[in-house]
């Protein structure tokens, strides 16, 4: 019997041990921002490495960075195949307040056909298919490729620990191609390969003025405001359409074509299904383009966050506020151009009193990847293995950002090959995961890593 078919039976018959071990896995609290929780970070990736030789990577082990651990492991499997990096990550965003959540967030709680738990699908159970995949493969035969783990414990604050070792070159990273499953399909009927992401550029824009929170009895209509004036430059973030009133902003912006802006609109999900999904629609802006285009294809500006320092009560008038501006960026824009030109608006929009700073959080650039060749082709094989349906190609509004670093570093074909659902409410409370999709997603790492193995010593592209 052909290997991968042996490995998609045991895959079924050991379905709820595997469901076991991920409810296990959910269970550290793994975020990567609070430094808080460093140890739970330490403990997952500890038992990450230990999952990985227990199913036959003997050599898996942690890798030390300035902040949270790798996981790295590797495994040869057929002479002369291709070698495959397997990426995903640990590490999960915080839980936000319990009393949103209907299950506790960090123990993997079953309801039906859906696990519920922080990184139920972002990332630990898309991650986990492949994990699986492996175990099914060694547990029957042998791997029809080599294969590298790499399991990232920073994703979700920019993975600076992985980018810095591969600035710095590893040969324990050389591989032919990288899978990642880190993204949407629009349902559990319909996979997809994502083969666009936007940028990201995070800001924080500062106004200071008096140098302590005065009274604002005393004070209020005469001593200038930092809160106040922060709040009227958010406001003029935007034109009255909803476009981005900052000069320049979109000068750079690559449309797509009329044959791709059609395939996405016979393919993508309508509208509706977007305001359904998201729980209402995005901010007017960008007339003429579809909320999808708009949220995939064009850039956008939002603010996440507005906070003051001051501890002053809400009868002082706060000595700085502070809010935090979440950019999207698409091709052709530049995060330090775009960030350079938000400097210059903030400067133009002084007020007597108050100073306005500007500085840069993070920065991702946005990625295209190509949807023809070897490998994207090995990959909608799998998913027609699994899912018994071609995939479609789709962008995402999304921002991954070690994605960019490795086609900068590395160099090497990617694969974009998602199992998360529209609602699986990744970052929010109660995330989940569909089982059945868990299941179909560990039978296409199955068939993609054979259908990469039939490739042979060819380099595939």
């Amino acid at each position: 019997m052909d290997r991968a078919r042996l490995a998609v039976d045991y895959a079924r018959r050991h379905r709820a041990r595997f469901v076991d071990e991920l409810c296990e896995l959910i269970g550290f609290p793994s975020v990567s921002s609070d430094l808080r929780r460093k140890s739970d970070v330490e403990r997952c990736a500890a038992w990450l490495a230990d999952h990985l030789r227990r199913i036959g990577l003997a050599d898996a082990r942690v890798w030390r960075t300035s902040g949270h651990p790798l996981v790295w492991a590797r495994r040869q499997g057929a002479a002369g195949a291709p070698t495959i990096l397997i990426y995903g990550h640990y590490d999960v965003q915080p839980e936000g307040s319990r009393e949103a959540w209907q299950t506790p967030p960090f123990r993997g709680t079953l309801r039906g056909d859906h696990l519920y738990g922080r990184g139920a699908s972002d990332d630990k159970g898309q991650l986990f298919t492949h994990i699986k995949a492996l175990e099914s493969y060694l547990a029957t035969s042998e791997l029809p490729v080599n294969v590298v783990v790499l399991l990232d414990g920073e994703e979700e604050i920019g993975s600076p620990g992985l980018i810095k070792r591969m600035q710095q070159g590893s040969d324990a990273l050389a591989a032919d191609l990288i899978v990642i499953s880190d993204t949407r399909i629009p349902s559990p009927e319909r996979p997809a390969l994502t083969y666009a992401l936007r940028g990201n550029l995070q800001l924080e824009l500062g106004v200071s003025g008096p140098a302590r929170d005065v009274h604002a009895g005393y004070f209020g209509g005469s001593a200038p405001n930092p809160l106040q004036h922060l709040s009227g430059l958010v406001a003029r973030l935007h034109a009255p359409d909803g476009r981005v009133a900052i000069d320049g902003f979109y000068r750079r912006v690559r449309a797509i074509t009329p044959e791709e802006r059609a395939y996405l609109v016979a393919v993508g999900p309508p509208d509706s299904a977007i305001v359904k999904t998201q729980g209402s629609p995005p901010a007017r802006g960008d007339p003429g383009y579809s909320l999808y285009e708009r949220t995939t294809a064009r850039p956008g500006l939002t603010v996440t966050r507005v906070s003051t320092d001051g501890a002053g009560g809400p009868a002082a008038i706060p000595s700085r506020a502070s809010a935090r501006i979440d950019i999207r960026l698409v091709p052709d824009q530049q995060p330090t151009e775009i960030a350079e030109l938000f400097r210059r608006w903030i400067t133009g929009a002084r007020d007597e009193g108050l100073r306005a700073s500007v500085r840069l959080v993070a920065a991702t650039p946005w990625v295209e990847l190509p949807r023809r060749g070897a490998v994207p082709a090995a990959a909608a094989a799998a998913y027609q293995n699994a899912f018994g349906v071609q995939p479609v190609f789709l962008r995402s509004g999304g921002s991954i950002g070690v994605v960019s670093a490795f086609q900068r570093l590395l160099g090497i074909p990617i694969v974009l090959m998602g199992f998360g659902l529209p609602s699986d409410g990744a970052h929010g409370p109660n995330e989940k995961f569909h089982l059945p999709t868990f299941i179909r997603g560990l039978e296409t790492s199955i068939w993609f890593m054979r259908n990469i193995g039939a490739i042979g010593g060819q380099q595939p592209r």
